[in-house]
């Protein structure tokens, strides 16, 4: 496995870990050692996702770098959107989503690397998106106060949802039956039969990133250097410890054999990971920490191939059919929008794509040759330059 993450010095660092026999009596301890540093980007580093293969970056330079995890070698850019790549997030090996400042989600097909829809999704920009583990709905969030539910079936939008702020994170829990939405320190817990809030979770600080670590134990990181768990249905804090001696930017969890890990990363420069305990109300225990002397924006883990992650969980919950005892003629509550936009979604993506739209690249939206792309940059300087010597 690999922990990969970005910072604002414009670096992705690489990390292999290589998990130790547990010593007899002792705790059990991985070691990371340095892999690669890849300075793609001309500005700092935003968002990080990894598949299978690939390890994908976004930037405040608007473009999506991709690295061949297998080769370790540059394999090129994105650069359909215009404003910072706020989140990046595969679903499988077939599709990457992204969106951006400007307002955009765009659906990417990660063999071809092609543009397959490209969605004006918020007027404002786009905070955070995350995709059902059906894989047919996504929501979004923006700077437009609004939550958005995503029909990817059919590449529309399923439903709006105006919320009083600006919220900038969004999450579904594993299974599927509940997302959070954060807005600052409050962390808003939805169930996808209603649609509506069942309870507010209170951090001590701003929130940074959530990760669940079941359907109903969430870890939130904030503006501080401690890290809590939260168990989403009683609301309660299980736990919390302190994991860095700055503000922690990132987390990840996974699951392998035997180990249940969640990943830090501070902006004190370290990345640590953990593991969990069975009961969450104990704190998680060392395993390792790398420091990369960086101020670290984002964070992933890859895994070499996806049978080696452990699907300890049951399916994902398909969402079901409007219910039958609804008055006739009444409003369709927003939980029923978003679960008949599912309904509605035929299973049979194979042929249309995640989209549902035909798997036609959008105009001018391919994959640009990191070489090319350099090229192409000093030729448009060397133009304004010219251009400059004759209207002196």
């Amino acid at each position: 496995m690999e922990l990969v993450a970005g910072c604002y010095e414009q670096v992705l660092f690489g990390f292999s870990v290589h998990p130790e026999p547990k010593a007899s009596g002792g705790r059990q301890k991985w070691t990371p050692v340095a892999d690669f540093t890849h300075h793609a980007h001309t500005a700092s580093l935003s968002a990080v996702a990894a598949n299978s293969r690939f390890v994908v970056t976004g930037s405040k330079d608007e473009t999506i770098h991709i690295y061949d995890m297998k080769k370790k070698i540059d394999h090129g850019a994105l650069v359909h959107h215009n404003g910072t790549i706020t989140c990046l997030k595969f679903h499988g090996n077939r599709h990457l989503i992204s969106g951006a400042e400007d307002g955009l989600i765009c659906v990417w097909d990660a063999k071809k690397w092609e543009c397959l829809k490209s969605i004006k999704a918020h007027k404002g920009h786009v905070t955070f998106l995350s995709i059902h583990p059906s894989g047919k709905l996504a929501l979004s969030v923006g700077t437009d106060k609004t939550l958005r539910t995503w029909n990817l079936v059919e590449g529309r939008s399923a439903f709006i949802k105006n919320i009083k702020q600006n919220a900038h994170i969004v999450e579904w829990s594993p299974r599927g039956e509940k997302y959070v939405v954060v807005i600052l320190n409050k962390i808003d817990v939805y169930h996808l039969d209603t649609a509506a809030v069942s309870g507010t979770i209170t951090n001590e600080k701003r929130v940074s990133s959530v990760t669940f670590l079941s359907e109903s134990v969430l870890a939130v990181a904030g503006d501080e250097e401690v890290v809590r768990f939260f168990d989403t249905d009683s609301l309660t804090c299980l736990c919390e410890f302190k994991a860095h001696e700055n503000r922690v930017k990132d987390l990840f969890s996974f699951e392998i054999p035997e180990h249940h890990v969640i990943v830090t990363a501070s902006s004190d420069g370290f990345i640590k990971m953990w593991r969990l305990a069975q009961d969450k109300k104990i704190p998680p225990s060392l395993l390792c920490e790398v420091n990369t002397n960086a101020r670290l924006t984002c964070l992933g883990v890859w895994l070499d191939s996806v049978t080696d992650t452990k699907e300890s969980l049951p399916p994902a919950a398909e969402p079901s059919a409007v219910s039958k005892e609804q008055p006739k003629g009444s409003k369709k509550e927003s939980g029923d929008a978003v679960q008949e936009a599912a309904r509605q979604s035929k299973p049979n993506t194979k042929k249309r794509g995640l989209t549902g739209v035909s798997e036609e690249p959008t105009r001018g939206s391919g994959l640009v040759a990191a070489k090319k792309r350099r090229a192409g940059g000093m030729l448009e300087k060397k133009r304004k330059k010219k251009k400059i010597r004759v209207m002196q």
